[in-house]
């Protein structure tokens, strides 16, 4: 785990769990951009060709509001910089 990232917010933790940040032992990649910049993103246990892909995650903030979605790809298109997702923009 990145010594960066302790204190940081997990998405999808809830806001008043006691410990909303990472864990020892899980992979995460840092979300850049859009409504959910700055979260981090548990993909302990995905396969690559879903990392490769990104994600598409609930966001409450985004330009469709509650029940909208935020589209989330690997930087670089999926080639380099595999630790962080940037914003790629709102669907509802």
């Amino acid at each position: 785990m990145d010594g960066s990232w302790a204190g940081r917010r997990v998405y999808g933790s809830e806001p008043d769990e006691p410990d909303p940040g990472p864990k020892q032992g899980h992979v995460y990649v840092e979300l850049v951009g859009g409504p959910l910049d700055g979260l981090l993103l548990d993909v302990t246990g995905w396969p690559p060709q879903e990392i490769v892909d990104g994600a598409v995650l609930m966001s409450d903030h985004g330009r469709f509001g509650p029940g909208g979605r935020s589209d989330y790809e690997p930087a670089e298109g999926g080639s380099g910089d595999v630790g962080r997702f940037v914003w790629r923009g709102d669907v509802p």
